[in-house]
């Protein structure tokens, strides 16, 4: 399914519950992967591809984080308002299930789960995501749940 309204002109009465939504994908670049690793996650399987090797994962794996942070760079170009998003209050659940290593494409669906307009605040509601990332063989490498508020586009 594809939304109807383009990131920058999507509101709360977009979002609609049950709605599943293939909002992207990107491929993960070993120089980038281990930039990121050396700075944020600087664990050997993540930085030294001889360790790596050495490592029970046999070669450089991604660390979660730059598979989360990747995951909401395409959220935030394809999902996320671009004019109503308010924040969110967190992740409720963050897994990461299969190791992601350098030239894997991943790609990104997300499930609407829930859609509830706030009682105390009308101009705004509540958008409660599944999130789910697959490598391109299909396995599903990375889940989190999460969500945010959104502004409403009519709030009568």
């Amino acid at each position: 399914m594809t939304f109807r309204t383009p990131p920058e002109d999507r509101y709360f009465e977009d979002y609609v519950a049950g709605s599943v939504h293939d909002v992207g994908q990107v491929t993960v670049e070993q120089k980038e992967m281990v930039a990121f690793a050396k700075r944020f996650d600087p664990q050997p399987f993540h930085t030294d591809p001889v360790k790596a090797k050495k490592s029970i994962f046999g070669g450089l794996i991604a660390s979660g984080w730059y598979t989360a942070s990747a995951t909401m760079r395409i959220l935030v170009d394809n999902y996320v308002s671009g004019v109503a998003s308010l924040g969110s209050p967190g992740v409720d659940a963050l897994r990461w299930l299969k190791p992601v290593r350098p030239g894997d494409t991943l790609s990104v669906r997300v499930t609407i789960v829930e859609t509830k307009r706030s009682r105390s605040k009308p101009d705004r509601g509540f958008v409660r995501t599944s999130v789910e990332v697959f490598n391109q063989e299909g396995v599903l490498v990375m889940t989190w749940k999460s969500g945010g508020f959104v502004r409403l586009r009519n709030s009568n």
